[in-house]
């Protein structure tokens, strides 16, 4: 295979299933049998241009993305030190055809999920019908009764979602897990397809590679979709937690891209029942807030009284209706991970549809039997706390020690609704190149979903993380892991996006990654009585009140208002895919908006001053 992939067949899939079966490699079908008939099709054209270089080649292209990366402040928090997020220059190839059926199943997903939390927040006719225990509802860590009541705008309490996948050892792609509280991630893939675009220009036309660069755009059209109604260009922020947060270089990364401000608790203050954030010019109303806050940290006034983090009062304001927060509070429920056990039940009640996705297979241990079992097997499988993140808690049974198993034992006695037991699934391996060579190193895939209200797009790939360590199974950065370019080819070409970058490989970065083309600076107006709600303009209270009427209608179906469901042929379906006229007559971003003159600091460390007219720090709360 050349000088490259020397030894990869070889020291192929370490690990084995319980089955004994290897883990599905995504580049070669028969590796170790030499030459190019061992790379899959999608590969082909990769496998060639890879085969081509050194291992010094392809080790300066690569030190030559980490460098890049530092540069640009590209990174991550591993165990209390700021490191380059690793990137690898082997990039995961999926063929059209397969993403198609991919893209459906994460559709389909995010509806049943969507569906589900406006019926958890709501009636729970899941309850009633026998699809869920009450219980299981009401034990989560992170259902907040404070949440029922909030009604979206546009119905849509997600507006971004991570579907968390992996392909087991027969080559079928399953979900792993979801998340639709907080996910993050996408600035890994904008970044990795912006310097990939750089290192391998060639490939992405011959393979047609399909571009991200539009998820700034996607993401704010869905955010404003969220605004009051009867507001035509809504403000929307960014709430971050602030520059010491792990993930604080997307949050910059997003709010520059969409050029919009990026905000901290302490910019923002509420009076009145509305959200104003404070500027040089004064108080200005912001109607959509797309925190990166945890809900416990949002809001003191209902919350933690401690948290420095959010405003007092947003989520009156949310209530009220006068301000958008994206995603919804309450929204992790729907990442429990013993709820996860039950979406394919939710995705038959809800929409009348067989999963397209399947799960992992999984034990609930509430049952007493599944726990039985569990606990007669625990050196074989995996064991996950349900609220777990980040690989955090997690227990791989044939890597633990025998104190390891015995403490594990212990905790899922005394709290089964807490965990929850998988097989060992064997995460498909991808050529990676590590100190050795090119190595087969295990990976997951996680796409993302933005959701308007109207319509679920699906970013063409995702964000590939990999295992660095030899055999090891957990993926996540804050493990040590490393990510891929993950891209989608074949099928039509996409279309050519014009960012004003020219051609050449200017004009193909531009179109593969959004990249900010312009420095426009904001300036506001004060407002002296600042306010644009329907109440406030009374020409705008009559859309309003056909906004609520399109809400509460599907498809002409009967209306069933108070749980703000309809039941029609196809199942309970959430009033968040249809919109009323006008939502669907709202401007969408016909290109990347025009970023801030100034670096996306948030506006506390722009100044620090008191400024006339301003209210104390923190404001009246709602």
């Amino acid at each position: 295979m050349g000088d490259l992939f020397d030894g990869y067949g070889s020291t192929l899939a370490p690990r084995k299933t319980i089955q004994g079966l290897p883990a599905f490699d995504e580049m070669f079908g028969h590796p170790g049998t030499g030459g190019d008939t061992a790379a899959r099709d999608a590969y082909r054209e990769l496998y060639h241009a890879l085969a081509r270089m050194t291992q010094d080649e392809l080790r300066g292209r690569t030190e030559s993305l980490a460098s890049s990366y530092l540069a640009q402040g590209v990174t991550f928090d591993f165990a209390g030190e700021e490191r380059p997020f690793p990137i690898d220059p082997v990039p995961r190839v999926i063929a059209y055809d397969e993403w198609a059926r991919v893209e459906a199943g994460v559709k389909q997903r995010v509806r049943a999920l969507e569906a589900f939390l406006e019926d958890a927040y709501g009636r729970r006719y899941c309850v009633r019908d026998g699809v869920l225990p009450a219980a299981l509802i009401a034990s989560s860590q992170y259902f907040y009764r404070q949440a029922a009541g909030i009604h979206p705008a546009n119905g849509a309490r997600i507006q971004v979602a991570g579907i968390d996948l992996i392909r087991d050892e027969h080559g079928e792609m399953r979900v792993l897990e979801d998340n639709v509280r907080v996910p993050s991630g996408v600035s890994y893939v904008i970044s990795n397809r912006r310097v990939m675009a750089q290192t391998l220009p060639e490939l992405f036309v011959s393979m047609q590679v399909r571009p991200v660069g539009d998820y700034p755009n996607k993401l704010l059209a869905a955010l404003k979709a969220a605004a009051p109604p009867g507001i035509e260009d809504p403000n929307v922020v960014v709430l971050t937690p602030g520059v010491y947060n792990s993930a604080y270089f997307e949050h910059t990364l997003l709010a520059r891209l969409m050029g919009v401000e990026l905000v901290e608790g302490r910019d923002l203050t509420c009076t009145g029942g509305k959200v104003y954030m404070r500027t040089t010019r004064g108080l200005r109303r912001v109607d959509v807030i797309y925190r990166r806050v945890d809900d416990d940290f949002l809001d003191p006034l209902t919350f933690r009284a401690d948290s420095m983090l959010g405003a007092p009062g947003l989520l009156l304001a949310a209530r009220l209706g006068n301000v958008g927060i994206c995603n919804a509070v309450g929204n992790g429920v729907a990442d429990d991970k013993l709820l996860y056990t039950y979406v394919p039940d939710l995705i038959r009640y809800y929409l009348n549809e067989e999963p397209l996705l399947k799960n992992v297979d999984t034990w609930r241990l509430e049952d007493p039997g599944a726990l039985e079992e569990v606990l007669d097997r625990l050196d074989e499988l995996v064991v996950k706390p349900v609220d777990g993140s980040g690989g955090k808690g997690l227990v791989v049974g044939p890597d633990a020690s025998p104190a390891e198993l015995e403490s594990l034992r212990k905790r899922l006695i005394a709290d089964p609704r807490g965990w929850i037991a998988q097989p060992v699934v064997m995460l498909s391996t991808i050529p990676t190149l590590v100190e050795d060579g090119m190595r087969p190193r295990h990976a997951d895939l996680r796409p993302f979903a933005v959701n308007d209200g109207s319509d679920i797009w699906v970013l063409p790939g995702g964000l590939t993380r990999v295992a660095l360590p030899e055999g090891q199974l957990v993926v996540n950065s804050s493990q040590g892991g490393g990510s891929k370019d993950t891209w989608v080819v074949g099928g039509m070409a996409p279309n050519h996006v014009e960012y004003g970058q020219g051609t050449g490989l200017a004009g193909l970065v531009a179109d593969q990654a959004a990249t900010v083309t312009a420095a426009v600076p904001i300036v506001y107006e004060a407002q002296d009585e600042p306010s644009h709600s329907p109440q406030d303009h009374p020409g705008t209270a009559e859309q309003g009140e056909q906004q609520q009427q399109g809400r509460d209608s599907v498809d002409g179906s009967a209306s069933v208002a108070s749980a703000r469901f309809a039941r029609s042929a196809t199942g309970w379906r959430p009033p968040a895919f249809e919109r009323s006229a006008v939502l669907s007559q709202r401007p969408t971003a016909g290109g990347l908006a025009a970023p801030s003159a100034h670096p996306p600091r948030s506006l506390s460390e722009r100044s620090e001053s008191k400024r006339p007219g301003l209210p104390a720090a923190g404001g009246t709360s709602c």
